[in-house]
């Protein structure tokens, strides 16, 4: 026998390694393209700035056009909201860059938006934002930073009246690992910023509040953290599914990146101060002041509609993965009314959903690509295949029990496990797509009642 038939599967050329099934089973769970953003997340200013920072560098440009639109939503302020319901939405975002270490460039991708920041504050410093790139440990830190003012022993402390804060948290880690400690509240204050709720003491030892608190937040993390600091709490308690999370790497290899040239910046600056300019930024004024009030046209209400109606509340068929991003449409939102303000307009076009739209397809493959397996998506696909059928099958039919939903939808040939978990699904849709109704057995007979499925009606 040649020598090489003995080698195990490890000690095969590449050529052999990939074609044997063993090794297969094993690379398929691993092997799978990164997510690709759409071109069309690149809008107006946004995608202009993304583009002139990424030009000559290692950067991603669509990491770049994320931490600009937090640092945008930071600086409009509370100048502008956009209605939805009985909820005010201010342009509010929380953006988290995953990407490897080494490979995300993720610290680059705050320098081009800090460059901004430097020529739009000589040019206008009441327009921009405070910035804090220290870390943050707790609640209580949080609202130091924002607070309404207070007494400190016989001093009083004045109030910080701008409550506009872009918090860079490079080591997101960080932000998971204090949320980890016994009676750190600090998640729950994110969470109440992200909502605009006024931030109060956790403890009655220090009376320290912030009023109106209009914080944005630019994190970075490697997907390993994500997924090892990522704890239930986060993912069930709202944490996660209140921030835009974005795969972004590095997008070529360069050995002596060049810097961008001071008159772009200085251009992209100009065009940021004309937007924070049409709002009114920086006026800390009282309540009653009278902020832009947006609202979508005819035709940017019907794609939305469209859009709410189908993929932004679809099932997507994990427990985690739809916690993680059961916040779609208030985000896609959040990012519409943004880009329509970079227009220097009230009004949100379809064009600004549709930009908006692209972020939350990027964001809900990198949620894909890092919390699920390539196997995880095979299986997942095949669960809303199967359920696909069945809403067909009932559709058609009226009504089915499971018996029958097998053998005539399925010809017996699915397994119970994958039936279970189909059923399951339709069941679990917010509405349930379809409903389970129980009834005796016919004539009496004995055993377990039936089960019959039908599709729910409206």
């Amino acid at each position: 026998m040649p020598q090489h038939a003995a080698l195990s599967p490890a000690g095969m050329s590449q050529g052999t390694l990939l074609r044997h099934p063993a090794v297969d089973a094993s690379l398929e769970s691993v092997i799978r393209n990164a997510p690709e953003p759409e071109p069309a997340c690149l809008y107006g200013l946004v995608g202009d700035v993304a583009r002139t920072g990424s030009e000559g560098t290692e950067t991603n440009a669509y990491a770049i056009a994320a931490n600009f639109m937090a640092y945008l939503g930071c600086a409009v302020g509370r100048h502008a909201y956009l209605p939805i319901g009985n909820t005010p939405h201010h342009p509010r975002l929380f953006c988290l860059h995953v990407g490897r270490s080494g490979r995300g460039r993720k610290g680059d991708a705050v320098s081009t938006v800090l460059r901004i920041d430097q020529v739009l504050r000589k040019q206008d410093p009441i327009l921009a934002p405070q910035i804090h790139r220290g870390g943050l440990s707790s609640r209580e830190g949080l609202v130091a930073l924002i607070h309404d003012g207070y007494r400190h022993g016989g001093q009083v402390v004045a109030p910080v009246h701008d409550k506009r804060l872009w918090v860079v948290e490079s080591e997101f880690s960080n932000v998971l690992h204090q949320g980890r400690r016994d009676g750190n509240t600090l998640s729950s204050a994110l969470r109440d910023c992200w909502d605009g709720i006024d931030l109060k003491p956790a403890t009655k030892t220090r009376q320290m509040f912030a009023s109106d608190p209009h914080v944005c937040l630019s994190g970075a993390i490697s997907p390993g953290e994500l997924k090892h600091l990522m704890g239930t709490r986060e993912l069930t308690n709202g944490f996660a599914n209140r921030f835009l999370i974005f795969w972004a790497e590095r997008h070529k290899v360069l050995p002596f990146p060049r810097e961008t040239p001071c008159r772009d910046i200085d251009r992209l600056a100009r065009r940021t101060v004309e937007v924070l300019r049409f709002v009114g930024a920086g006026q800390h004024g009282p309540r009653d002041r009278n902020p832009i009030r947006l609202a979508l046209t005819p035709a940017a209400q019907a794609r939305y509609a469209d859009l709410y109606q189908g993929e932004l509340n679809a099932d997507v068929g994990d427990e985690v993965l739809g916690a993680v991003l059961e916040r779609r449409a208030p985000m896609l939102l959040r990012i519409a009314m943004l880009l329509a303000l970079s227009d220097l307009q009230a009004s949100i076009d379809a064009c600004h959903v549709h930009a908006a739209l692209g972020w939350i397809r990027h964001a809900t493959a990198s949620v894909r690509h890092v919390f699920a397996t390539a196997s995880d998506e095979r299986r997942q696909a095949q669960v809303r295949e199967h359920a696909d059928r069945i809403l067909v099958f009932l559709q058609e039919r009226g009504q089915a029990t499971r018996s029958q939903i097998n053998a005539e939808c399925f010809r017996g040939k699915i397994r119970s496990t994958e039936l279970d978990a189909s059923l399951g699904q339709l069941l679990g849709a917010a509405p349930p797509s379809i409903r389970v109704q129980t009834v005796p057995r016919q004539g009496g007979a004995p055993g377990a009642p039936c089960r019959i499925y039908h599709i729910a009606s409206d």
